[in-house]
């Protein structure tokens, strides 16, 4: 999942306690690999103090790098966070544990309307849903009024060169996907090749294919309609009461990143305590409002602050779960999807 927050304090990398002469015993220490600016880091703090240990945090940017660095045999880590396709071929590849349920009470809580319509591991064997976010469009209502909740306002000439979609293989030929029909995990060649078709018409309109500048530019009024991820959205949003968003009613994608345990920790006692005290309502509302993404945690809305209970992008609604649709990785089917991307990029 992409991560948006652009907050000051760094990710926490603590040294782990040194022996001193009558300093007693060192203290136990969780090797953490996650992706940045994730979590409430007072909520770190209050978990060491708690169980008197230290809590070092490694940063990774994309779930290829932390895969290729723990399949290359970089060890050492005790809890990871894996999207959630990530982790099925992890756990796949025997690289992350089967979990005692029975270490982890927390688990009951976990919301039932994602496990049963969008979790890709249901039964929570190997992972623990973490937070939650999706694909929207953003526009201007002072500009544009409410538009129509569907991918096809990106085939509005009136709007040509002021509209963005993802530059995004998975995630742009998704969304024609879905607009025609079909899954966003579709390997049929004749469904790539009619979304193809449908992002060459819509490429005619756009400014450009682009991860980053929207948020800028949708903010500015330079762009009116944006495809963009939630979490970067609700944050431009909080700034710009003349933004609006829509989930087109063909479907959207979902991402979700998860909390794994790997073969190799060294402590996975701690581990699982600490997946099991993040967890927990009161503080995964803490983390909900940290991040703007939604913890699909039951019970964690009442302790949020007032403003934030009804927010669309912390608490998502059970009735997206059945239109939201997640990535899946599609192996060597995967290469079907590059094609077209190129041919889409060359394109005029």
């Amino acid at each position: 999942m992409k991560k948006i927050l652009k907050y000051v304090a760094s990710a926490v990398a603590l040294c782990a306690a040194i022996t001193m002469c009558g300093c007693g015993p060192s203290k136990p220490v969780l090797n953490v690999y996650m992706w940045s600016d994730y979590i409430d880091l007072d909520l770190v703090k209050e978990f060491e103090q708690k169980y008197d240990c230290k809590v070092v945090i490694d940063i990774f940017d994309s779930n290829e790098f932390m895969y290729s660095k723990l399949k290359a045999g970089g060890a050492g880590y005790d809890l990871i966070q894996p999207s959630s396709y990530m982790a099925k071929i992890m756990y796949e590849q025997k690289m992350i544990e089967k979990l005692d349920h029975s270490k982890l009470p927390s688990l009951a809580k976990i919301n039932r309307a994602y496990l049963d319509n969008l979790a890709i591991d249901k039964k929570m064997e190997y992972s623990v849903p973490y937070m939650i976010g999706f694909t929207c469009i953003a526009y201007n209502k002072d500009k544009l009024g409410k538009i129509p909740d569907t991918w096809a306002v990106f085939g509005d000439s009136k709007l040509k060169g002021r509209m963005t979609m993802l530059n995004d293989m998975r995630e742009t030929i998704g969304a024609a996907l879905l607009f025609k029909g079909h899954s966003i995990n579709t390997t049929d060649e004749k469904h790539l090749e009619e979304a193809k078709k449908q992002i060459i018409e819509w490429k005619r309109n756009l400014a450009k294919f682009d991860n980053e500048v929207y948020k800028v530019g949708i903010r500015s009024g330079e762009f009116q309609v944006v495809q963009g991820y939630s979490g970067d959205l609700f944050q431009v949003f909080a700034e710009a009461p003349e933004l609006a968003w829509m989930c087109p009613k063909e479907g959207f994608t979902m991402c979700c990143d998860d909390w794994a345990i790997p073969v190799t920790a060294r402590n996975k006692e701690l581990a699982y305590k600490f997946i099991d005290f993040v967890m927990t309502p009161q503080n995964a509302a803490r983390n909900i409002e940290f991040t703007c993404f939604t913890c699909p945690v039951d019970g964690a809305k009442e302790f949020v602050s007032e403003e934030n209970r009804n927010h669309p992008g912390m608490f998502i609604a059970d009735e997206m779960y059945k239109k939201g649709e997640i990535i899946q990785d599609l192996g060597a089917d995967n290469a079907k999807y590059i094609k077209v991307w190129d041919e889409i990029k060359l394109a005029k």
